[in-house]
């Protein structure tokens, strides 16, 4: 029998984003060492690959668990959404780098690590919102509001909304 964990309150933005960050940020450091190993037994772009893959999905995991308290796992759609929007972020890097090599044909590392790592906190801010605001925005439980009679004011049966 599987529970659903329920949360308090929802996670607001700010806390949110510091906890995108954390769980984005630890499972980016793991798989950059993680990669070389795997290399050691496949090509690097093979293992770049898998790699990618079994970090997106831990990260969609951990960002439905803890980062948008949604109180549950990430289910299939969410898995798919955010690997959409992974791609476009891997797509966003990709061209920045691209227009870097085209206005600059030798760059130093210093200009190339500058605009990769800007390249990629633009993708992620642009990814924490699409996950936000679409892909785990369904899953926070909004509590409704508490309907109170204005003390003094007549009540009429026709106000009055009775479950049945």
């Amino acid at each position: 029998m599987e529970t659903q964990r329920t949360q308090d309150k929802p996670v607001g933005p700010l806390a949110s984003f510091v906890r995108f960050v954390v769980c984005g940020g630890g499972v980016g450091v793991l798989s950059s060492a993680a990669v070389p190993l795997l290399a050691l037994l496949m090509p690097w772009a093979a293992a770049n690959a898998v790699i990618t893959v079994a970090s997106t999905i831990l990260c969609t995991e951990l960002h439905a668990l803890f980062t948008f308290g949604t109180g549950g796992r990430a289910g299939l759609r969410r898995h798919l959404q955010s690997a959409g929007s992974a791609t476009a972020a891997y797509v966003v890097t990709c061209a920045a780098m691209f227009v870097l090599h085209t206005v600059q044909s030798s760059p130093s590392l210093f200009w190339e690590q500058a605009v990769y790592l800007g390249a990629s906190g633009l993708a992620g801010i642009g990814r924490f919102l699409v996950l936000r605001l679409f892909v785990f925005a369904g899953g926070r439980k909004e509590t409704p509001a508490t309907i109170r009679p204005v003390p003094g004011a007549p009540v009429r049966h026709g106000d009055l909304l009775l479950a049945r």
